[in-house]
């Protein structure tokens, strides 16, 4: 199995250097350059397997000769021991019809630990192996810090720097991120919104003296591990509703794109999915340009569902490589013109991502509304992330097809707005109670490559003061 770059003008690699570099050198997505495919009858066999087995199932093709059988399923069991929940990713029934995927039994208590569990036992196997250290940096609007800081805390190999939007994460998404006292994890605050981080995060990646003197890698939804290990839930769940013998369809509230994605890659390689939904919040360009084929950000605006506040979703680039039917020239191209302001799909490409997505969008004030109906008509507290799901799933079901919608984050993630629009207040796992008197360790920067770049040569590898 070979990874190839969105733009076309990448070196050529096995998955463990596509993993262990994130960001191709031309400032593109890495990709399989094929997609294996799974039969009715492989699929169908999943049913009643543990999560971990269908894991195995799912992304072992994608390895090539990196690990052994053994070396990966010891991998991935050592990735999920730590889930508080035996199913790990557990369907409930919200309606006739429609289920939610919770997804956040995890250890930072969102979706995002799937993935990032995943690849912090991938590095530490291969880092140890290899005996290569490296400088992960990545870009958070709230949950993708705290669950890489959870996955890679502590470890002798890896340096964790996490840059997030000074005051605009919620309370318990910042204290995930700053309150552990490993020396060799920082939370950086930094001036501005999250594309303004993921942005910094790029520019470190194509600075590459910086970038080969650190030894930079990317957990962000830009590194294939991360997509590959949410590919596994879509399948369990689909599995769990009468898959491979019906259709489903999924919803997913998404800012980045990397959790669709993988869905989309479920699809590839042979689940039977109706329908793939995008939910947006109030930061809609991703229905914006399905609607209208112009993606063009126009600015972020704060909501109560902040890991959704994105304009430039960096994972759709790796959907757009597949509507310009795998044209890296032309990708490169929209991703000049993004630099500049923005692009207009064409009208092939379009109808390509239209046959494969469809999309939504939920304000603010439906958001509260379905955070407080559920609650009452169900007993279920909804994130807000979550209820922007819910609302967009409810408005696009089609009665005949099973609709499940993704959890991506438990409620109490933001305690505020949803003890706001239900009237409960949502308690942290027993686990985490003292989260509150935990002492911060944080770092203010400002949004400048070079200071930022700076700083992180200073403390790379030293103990925290």
């Amino acid at each position: 199995m070979q990874y190839i770059s969105t733009r076309g003008d990448a070196p050529i690699l096995g998955f463990e250097a596509a993993m262990l570099t994130g960001l191709a050198r031309d400032g593109g997505l890495y990709l399989p350059d094929n997609i294996p495919q799974m039969s009715h009858d492989d699929i169908a066999v999943l049913h009643g397997l543990s999560y971990e087995e269908v894991a195995f199932r799912i992304m072992y093709p994608y390895l090539g000769e990196s690990f052994s059988d053994d070396e990966f399923r010891g991998i991935i069991a050592r990735a999920y021991e730590g889930f508080g929940h035996a199913a790990r990713a557990p369907l409930k029934q919200l309606d006739q019809g429609h289920f939610l995927l919770e997804l956040f039994h995890g250890p930072t208590l969102a979706f995002k630990d799937f993935a990032m569990q995943m690849i912090g036992e991938l590095f530490q196997f291969s880092l140890k192996r290899s005996g290569q250290r490296v400088c992960i940096v990545g870009a958070t609007s709230g949950d993708t810090g705290s669950a890489a800081i959870e996955a890679f805390r502590g470890l002798d190999a890896v340096d964790v720097f996490i840059l997030y939007p000074h005051g605009r994460v919620s309370e318990v998404q910042r204290r995930q991120m700053s309150t552990p006292t490993e020396s060799n994890v920082h939370a950086l605050a930094m001036d501005g919104h999250f594309d303004d981080c993921q942005a910094r995060v790029k520019d470190m990646f194509n600075d590459f003296e910086f970038r080969d003197a650190v030894g930079l890698a990317g957990v962000n939804s830009i590194n294939w591990a991360r997509v590959l290990a949410q590919v596994v839930y879509y399948f369990t769940s689909a599995v769990a509703l009468g898959a491979p013998h019906r259709k489903v369809s999924f919803t997913v509230p998404t800012g980045n794109f990397g959790d669709i994605f993988a869905g989309y890659i479920a699809k590839k390689m042979g689940l039977p999915i109706d329908r793939l939904v995008v939910a947006t919040n109030q930061n809609d360009i991703l229905h914006r340009c399905l609607s209208t084929s112009e993606y063009r950000p126009d600015g972020v605006i704060p909501s109560i569902s902040p890991s959704m506040d994105i304009q430039v979703s960096s994972n759709f680039e790796r959907a757009l490589y597949y509507a310009y039917d795998r044209d890296g020239a032309a990708v490169a191209q929209l991703m000049d013109e993004l630099a500049r302001g923005g692009f207009s799909v064409s009208q092939g490409a379009l109808q390509a991502l239209r046959e494969s997505f469809d999309s939504g969008h939920c304000s603010e004030a439906q958001t509260m509304d379905t955070i407080a109906r559920l609650s009452a008509t169900t007993g279920e507290l909804l994130c807000p992330h979550s209820a922007v799901g819910v609302h967009v799933a409810e408005a696009q079901r089609d009665p005949a097809v099973p609709m499940i919608t993704l959890a991506t984050a438990h409620p109490a993630k933001f305690p505020a707005a949803v003890e706001e629009a239900s009237g409960q207040h949502p308690p942290l796992p027993e686990r985490m109670s003292d989260l509150y008197e935990r002492p911060e360790r944080i770092t203010r920067v400002e949004n400048d490559l070079g200071a930022i770049e700076t700083l992180i040569k200073e403390k790379r590898g030293k103990s925290a003061t």
